[in-house]
């Protein structure tokens, strides 16, 4: 019988080291074969935990956010469009209206959208003029036509203005968006002010070719995966990831094939494993990255319903060996409660982690706000829990659920609170600077060089209870 370990139960060997701050560290670490994060923390595909804001939020630290599969096919599109388009050095299809259409039909394009403005353009699509908050405001006649709040005539830019030019441009015109038109005025691009911005002050966002954020979705292994997949790959898509509880299995494998066949350019993350038989079946059906973990997360239940696991240390640290044999990168899921255990995840042979409830508690994550005993926490819940399993079959069925469909259902999740944070953004600063702490322990520069220079030591009981502040009351 094999003995096997989870982050507790070891710390990691402090060694010599030539770092002298932590700022000398780069934490760099993959996702797939071809997405490499600056920051290499993933934000969990769950309902209460990932949709556009926290997606768009993690991409802008450096990291990255899967949209959850529980929604229909075109609301997580809809999700991952607003990834792709809140931030992009030249937006190719701006958002636009017709200056006959009514002031009302443009502000519910605005809201559904979540953008600043519109360009109002013609029959022909020819610039006209520009709609934005500054002329709406005040404006109580939703049936008024765009033609007579809009500014007319705006500034312009040829195609081909690169993102210098037209820095000047907006900054000599003191305007915030110039359309891009061909030679005959037709629309063909968007450059604003915000975007230009974003790509100075935040340079290590987590960015696409076209300077857009990444951003990824999650699919099923069995029903509309296929339909899924293509509908978010057209909507932009980065990667893919096949959610499945227990991804080594038969029906997981020959997803990932079908998934890997039909759409092989895409990057394509495949999981739940625990065992490296689980990594090296995933890889050789095409996955480009691995997710592990089988019942770590803090809201799961697996193991203590089904008696099936391996303690999150050693799971890592076995399907790791697939990053040694083929290169592809594996994500530690699940299990992790601090910085520190990122630090020995990513030491254990992971190139990235995904997290849910250090995450849930923040601004961006959708889970509901509730306050109990004049303190705010965000609900969180396992996506096997009782209320996301009915939820689910809830919209897989257009009947009422029966209720002896109901008592079959055997949850592997529970539902929970997670305490209040504030913007994700601060909290991600926090974990990747423990990060950078604990690389710099074992005089470590990079990930590659972590992997050869930690060295773990086991620990008892006693030994964490050290580890942690004590004897504040004496």
């Amino acid at each position: 019988m094999k003995e096997a370990f989870t982050f507790h139960d070891v710390l990691l060997v402090p060694k010599r080291s030539s770092v002298r701050s932590r700022k000398d560290v780069d934490t760099s670490g993959r996702f797939s074969k071809n997405i490499t994060l600056k920051c290499p923390v993933v934000s969990a595909n769950m309902d209460t935990v990932t949709e556009a804001r926290m997606a768009i939020a993690m991409a802008r630290c450096g990291g990255l956010g899967i949209i959850h599969r529980f929604l229909t096919i075109e609301e997580e599109v809809a999700e991952v469009v607003k990834v792709k388009r809140a931030e992009s050095v030249v937006i190719e299809n701006p958002y636009t209206v017709g200056p006959e259409d009514s002031l009302e039909y443009a502000r519910s394009l605005i809201e559904r959208h979540e953008v600043g403005g519109l360009i109002v353009v013609d029959r022909e699509r020819r610039v006209v003029g520009i709609l934005s908050n500054r002329d709406m405001q005040f404006q109580t006649d939703g049936a008024v036509q765009i033609k007579r709040v809009m500014t007319k005539n705006p500034i312009t830019a040829k195609v081909g203005t690169t993102p210098d030019e037209a820095e000047e441009i907006l900054r000599e015109k003191k305007i915030e968006k110039l359309p891009l038109v061909d030679g005959k005025g037709v629309l063909q691009g968007l450059i604003t002010a915000k975007d230009i911005k974003a790509k100075r002050h935040r340079p290590e966002a987590s960015k696409d070719k076209k300077g857009r954020l990444l951003g990824g979705a999650a699919v099923g292994g069995v029903g509309d995966f296929m339909e899924r997949a293509a509908a978010l790959l057209e909507g932009g898509a980065d990667c893919l990831v096949v959610d499945v509880a227990h991804g080594h299995a038969d029906h997981v494998i020959d997803a990932v094939k079908k998934l890997k066949k039909k759409f092989g350019s895409a990057e394509l993350v495949a999981g739940n494993v625990a065992t490296y038989e689980g990594a090296r079946d995933l890889a050789a059906a095409g996955a480009d990255g691995i997710k592990v973990g089988v019942g770590p997360g803090s809201i799961c239940s697996t193991r203590i319903v089904s008696g099936s696991g391996v303690p999150q240390l050693s799971a890592v640290i076995e399907c790791a060996k697939i990053t040694k044999e083929r290169g592809i990168p594996v994500i530690a899921d699940g299990g992790i409660r601090d910085s520190g255990d990122i630090t020995k995840a990513l030491a254990a042979g992971a190139s990235s982690v995904m997290l849910g409830s250090l995450l849930a508690g923040a601004d961006e994550s959708p889970g509901w706000t509730v306050v109990r005993g004049g303190t705010r926490y965000k609900v969180y819940r396992g996506m096997a829990s009782l209320t996301a399993t009915l939820s689910r079959k809830k919209k897989e069925s257009t009947e009422n659920l029966d209720p002896i469909e109901v008592a079959e259902v055997v949850p592997e999740g529970v539902e929970s609170m997670a305490p209040y944070k504030g913007p994700v953004a601060e909290v991600v600063y926090q974990l990747q600077g423990g990060l950078r702490s604990g690389m710099s322990y074992s005089g470590a520069r990079s990930l590659p060089e972590f992997w050869t220079k930690a060295e773990f030591v086991r620990i008892s009981a006693a030994a964490w209870a050290e580890s942690k502040p004590h004897a504040l009351d004496k």
